[in-house]
């Protein structure tokens, strides 16, 4: 689906973006131009990134116990 028609960013592309390590909004703003001329789908594109940040989420670490 389109996000921003001005920039033709799709939700696929911002879902790309924060697979590629985009975090915050403005990071997107560069790395796709979503929201950067007349600013109506910013509240849609903060949506959709901050879903796929939720889905992106890894653990930083595990811990794995073992018996003695």
């Amino acid at each position: 689906m389109y996000v921003c028609v001005c920039n033709g960013v799709t939700d696929r592309d911002i879902r790309k973006a924060v697979g590629n390590g985009v975090r915050t909004f403005k990071q997107l703003q560069q790395a796709t131009e979503v929201a950067t001329c007349c600013g109506k789908c910013a509240g849609c594109a903060r949506e959709v990134m901050d879903e796929a940040l939720q889905a992106d989420r890894k653990p930083v670490w595990s811990l794995q116990l073992q018996p003695i």
